[in-house]
């Protein structure tokens, strides 16, 4: 019939909640996955299995796609810029995609934009990393600049001393001053080839041991930060050259809103989008990187709360069909998402989604859900 076939780099979860919306956009959906046994490799068809630090394993693959996307930053750009050069349709592409692998190339690229930030440099030594909180204030964020997340790769430090270990790799880190926020937030873009744009409502996202929890739909915060977050999160899509989801995480303080990090892909904090907006980030991802018409980004209902659901380190919760059952049967109207994946204490298992039009039912809803699949509590 002539449709599109995308290829999507790594097996996690997000390719996994590719599969449902390219079905309904009629379009084919591949997936590269490092294990046979990985989310999306279990749903689905004819997934390969090769690594994505392997130029040919990734040549291979994309020869039978229109064009190539990931669930995931963590690809070469040096292999992107070769198979760019094949010919192949990358999206998002090496230049942009750099700036969610490297967190220094990051800051130095949206302060060139005139996005607001924390204040920031890259540090080499215990020195500079010494006269940087001398300047700032202690105590100071620092991060190593590639390879974090869900809290690894962050420290929060009183005393340079603290970081030599980290500098005896001998490469740069980012350090940053300590942001007094109220909340955090994240905002989702989609952007298209010719340059289409589109955003979704602002939301807050709950962390908890750097994992993130809850995210609320719409964030509460005043209309003038919501409008600040989402112009931001444009301007920089656009600077960039993003094509397709991007989620951009933010601090909202008594100034205004901090960009804090880039996820260059569909993120956590966008799954209540499947069933709270017209337009989940999922579908939208596969319309930008095809270049079709984006979709409308309004919520279906007036409130939404997604809750993770982590791994418990109770033995019994090994299977966690008999909380899933109970949670249907409690609350005909959560909606949970599983992911395949085995149970392991604070991996992310799956996801619940609550929708009203009560902010406080709702979320009460959508927390009882999650610790009842966690197995925090029990009846």
């Amino acid at each position: 019939m002539g449709f599109p076939v995308v290829g999507v780099v790594g097996g996690g979860q997000l390719a996994r909640m590719m599969a449902a919306p390219a079905i309904g956009l009629g379009i084919a959906l591949r997936v590269l996955a490092r294990d046979a046994g990985d989310s999306a490799a279990l749903v689905v068809p004819g997934t390969e299995v090769g690594n994505e630090d392997d130029l040919d394993a990734l040549r291979a693959f994309a020869a039978g796609c229109d064009v190539l996307t990931f669930d995931h930053e963590h690809v070469p750009t040096e292999h992107l810029r070769t198979l760019q050069a094949e010919g192949v349709l990358v999206r998002p592409g090496p230049e942009a995609l750099e700036h969610a692998q490297d967190k220094i190339v990051m800051r130095r690229r949206l302060t060139e934009l005139g996005v607001p930030c924390p204040r920031w440099a890259a540090v080499s030594t215990v020195a500079e990393l010494a006269a940087f909180g001398a300047e700032v204030g202690w105590p100071v964020v620092l991060k190593t600049p590639r390879g974090g997340y869900d809290g690894k790769g962050v420290r929060l430090l009183d005393d340079p001393a603290d970081a030599d270990d980290w500098f005896a790799a001998g490469v740069p880190l980012l350090a940053e001053e300590r942001v007094a926020f109220s909340r955090e937030l994240a905002v989702l873009v989609a952007r298209s080839p010719h340059g289409q744009a589109a955003v979704w409502p602002v939301v807050e996202t709950v962390q908890v041991d750097g994992v993130c929890r809850e995210v609320v739909a719409p964030a509460p915060i005043h209309e003038d930060h919501a409008l600040a977050a989402q112009q931001a999160a444009l301007r920089i899509a656009e600077g960039l050259g993003v094509t397709g989801v991007m989620a951009v995480e933010m601090f909202d303080t008594d100034a205004g809103v901090l960009v804090n990090e880039l996820a260059m892909r569909p993120h956590n904090s966008g799954h209540w989008t499947i069933e709270g907006a017209r337009t989940s980030q999922f579908e939208q991802h596969l319309r930008a990187v095809l270049d079709l018409p984006l979709g409308d980004t309004r919520m279906t209902v007036p409130q939404v709360v997604m809750a993770n659901v982590l791994g418990g380190d109770s033995p019994e919760y090994d299977d966690m069909y008999s909380g899933y059952l109970h949670c249907l049967a409690h609350d005909p109207g959560v909606r949970i998402h599983m992911y395949g994946k085995q149970v392991r204490p604070g991996r992310k298992m799956g996801h619940v989604t609550t929708l009203g039009s009560d902010a406080d039912d709702v979320r009460e809803r959508a927390r009882h859900a999650a610790a009842f699949l966690r197995g925090d509590i029990h009846g």
